[in-house]
């Protein structure tokens, strides 16, 4: 079992992770982000929210100047000792032209889906539960759409097919499939946002990675310790075995799991 004490490095999806995937609550994971704020353990967040969303969440959180990842691994954002700018990465593809590519596929082949764009925030926030303000600050995208699909699954192939040849990729997370640049990915990005990491350490420090939804996958197989949040995806998250992370499947859903699979890994 690892301690508290050791060298780590925990990255955490938020809705229905850390965050109640109705209440968005984290009340049940305060005891573990205390102690782990006590010994100075970073907590990264790797989110398909906003930035203009995890920010403020940050704050909230007690996790204020952290590295962190947005929009499912479309934005990474460090920030770095001395420099008056941000260190950012897009997965290769601007709002703007993500947009305008789903436009052109829905014109040409008659795809049914409504993402953020087509609405208001009080659509979004009709969805999702959040407050007017909040789902304001959802709309406020960089790298990547959120939409429903309101097509068949057959159909939803060659829309995946379109999105390729135009350079994109599709994932699906707790409430909304998203589409983004392909080398977006909440995998890709922990990657990057490792060799960049401002406090790097000899030996480098133990990464523990905690998320619920299909979209956390490939982030949960780029750690050493992966929890695997009981979500409420349509898609049960398994993680590949070989290679593999030493994987806990908790039991219980939202930051009330974050909390179990941090007792069964950590010690402190």
């Amino acid at each position: 079992m690892l301690s508290v004490t050791d060298s780590l490095l925990i990255v955490t999806d938020l809705d229905g992770s850390l965050l109640d995937h109705h209440s968005y609550s984290w009340q049940p994971a305060q005891r573990w982000l205390d102690k782990l704020n006590q010994y100075q353990q970073p907590v990264i967040i790797c989110s398909s929210k906003t930035a203009s969303e995890i920010v403020p969440l940050q704050q909230q959180l007690g996790l204020s100047d952290l590295p962190f990842i947005s929009e499912n691994g479309a934005l990474t954002q460090i920030e770095l000792p001395g420099q008056a700018q941000p260190l950012q990465r897009l997965g290769g593809a601007d709002y703007h032209h993500i947009c305008q590519t789903l436009d052109d596929l829905r014109q040409r082949y008659g795809y049914k889906f409504t993402g953020f764009a087509d609405v208001t925030a009080s659509d979004v926030a009709l969805w999702t539960g959040l407050t007017p303000g909040a789902a304001a600050l959802a709309r406020q995208r960089q790298a990547s759409e959120s939409l429903i699909w309101r097509d068949t699954a057959s159909r939803f192939t060659h829309f995946s097919q379109h999105l390729s040849l135009a350079g994109l990729t599709i994932v699906e997370g707790g409430r909304f499939w998203s589409v983004m640049g392909k080398e977006s990915g909440k995998g890709a990005a922990l990657r990057w946002l490792l060799t960049h990491y401002p406090d790097k350490q000899a030996p480098p420090p133990v990464t523990i990675g905690l998320g619920d939804g299909p979209n956390d996958v490939d982030m949960l197989q780029s750690v050493d310790y992966a929890i695997v949040i009981r979500g409420h995806s349509k898609s049960p998250v398994q993680l590949r075995h070989n290679p593999a992370p030493q994987v806990y499947y908790t039991q219980a859903q939202g930051p009330t799991g974050w909390s179990e699979g941090l007792d069964v890994f950590l010690a402190g």
